[in-house]
């Protein structure tokens, strides 16, 4: 197997569920901390954003594994951050049989 080149900053995020003061729950999101991976566009498209034009990529993303139940292990429903750019993780797999890396399918939307 040949080596992985992570090469881009990420800061994983998971949802906070933040009192609102009237009862309910606002949301909101931690930070868990900085990985670094790789990430590959898959495919893309636009879409129909009630009025406003978007655009979705799909996107692979390689990381160094962490053991289940590490809190800096990558679940669906958290997502990535890059600067002002968000990565949702739809599903996380191993990689390989060794378990050395995860891939995170993920998808980012943008407005055009």
């Amino acid at each position: 197997m040949r080596p992985v080149r992570l090469n881009r900053a990420l800061l994983l995020e998971a949802p906070l569920r933040q009192p609102d003061g009237a009862g309910g729950f606002a949301p909101g999101w931690i930070a868990l901390g900085m990985i670094w991976a790789r990430i590959e566009a898959r495919s893309g498209r636009d879409l129909d954003g009630g009025g406003a034009a978007l655009s979705r990529v799909l996107l692979r993303i390689t990381l160094r594994a962490a053991p289940p139940g590490s809190s800096m292990r990558p679940a669906p429903e958290q997502r990535f951050r890059e600067g002002g750019r968000i990565f949702a993780i739809r599903a996380v797999r191993e990689w390989d049989a060794d378990g050395r890396y995860l891939v995170c399918e993920a998808e980012e939307e943008v407005a055009r």
